[in-house]
């Protein structure tokens, strides 16, 4: 991905190592964990993905500080996401403000999606007009967020020393309900500065019937409206996030688990041969 990341001067082109899920809840384990990839992978192109928990927040920060490239996974909720954009923003001020270059600097912050509409759907009535909605309005909502984030007098002094906006990603977003559109999570969030994941046939999808239009911030009255009405409907969009949060480390920790017991199954194998 090298020829990406010089062709784009530092834009695109990266490849992102992730923290054991185990540390999830340990921010100081996971500063020295995140480093230590850092140092080890010693390459600019490099990412380190660490969760979005509140225990994550702190490690962010001083991971931003310390000037390692940070991509946080497993944002859910439009508030934890304003949180982890704070600390983006704190980290590279304390650089800057101890002297040091910011300009090689690059985060993304990563919201899941298709979790969100499957949580929510199941708590919404079947005519309900937020039903398949509720994902790409927090999105729309979060683009919002960033673009408010990266703007104004303090950011634009960051921006001057060559910080880079934490970009958007959107991740989950190969469609999970057979009634929706294949390309739902796509199309519908396309826009300046976005990043979108797709699973190989999400992309397949696109290329063959998507269409490629400006449509993150179409309408941004309506993604408020759609969130409003869910929350009418009986969505806690905040309990729903905070399960999910809680769902998505105890999913990432038990394939973790089952690899390291995979690979120890494997050496054991071969330490009996004869």
């Amino acid at each position: 991905m090298s020829p990406a990341y010089e062709y784009s001067q530092g834009d695109d082109g990266f490849i992102s190592f992730e923290c054991t899920p185990d540390l999830a809840d340990d921010t100081e384990a996971t500063i020295d964990q995140a480093t230590s990839l850092w140092q080890r992978l010693a390459q600019p192109n490099v990412m380190i993905k660490v969760p979005g928990t509140a225990a994550g927040l702190p490690a962010i920060e001083e991971l931003t500080r310390r000037g390692v490239n940070i991509n946080i996974t497993l944002l859910f909720s439009i508030e934890r996401y304003e949180q982890v954009i704070d600390a983006y923003l704190r980290g590279l001020s304390a650089r800057a403000a101890a002297g040091e270059p910011v300009d090689k600097i690059a985060s993304v912050a990563s919201f899941f999606l298709s979790r969100i509409d499957t949580k929510a759907d199941a708590l919404l009535d079947a005519g309900a007009p937020a039903r398949g909605r509720v994902a790409l309005a927090s999105a729309r909502v979060a683009y919002q967020r960033y673009r408010a984030k990266f703007a104004g007098p303090a950011w634009e002094r960051l921006r001057d020393l060559g910080a880079r906006p934490q970009r958007p990603l959107w991740a989950s977003t190969g469609t999970k309900n057979p009634d929706y559109s294949d390309v739902l999570y796509v199309s519908e969030l396309i826009g300046p500065g976005v990043i979108n994941t797709m699973p190989e046939h999400t992309l397949r999808a696109f290329a063959d019937h998507g269409t490629v239009a400006r449509t993150v911030d179409a309408n941004p009255d309506d993604a408020q409206r759609i969130l409003a009405a869910a929350a009418a409907s009986g969505v806690d969009l905040a309990a729903v996030t905070a399960q999910l949060e809680r769902e998505g480390v105890s999913s990432f920790c038990d394939s973790y688990h089952q690899l390291l017991a995979c690979i120890e199954h494997k050496l054991a194998a071969v330490s009996a041969r004869p």
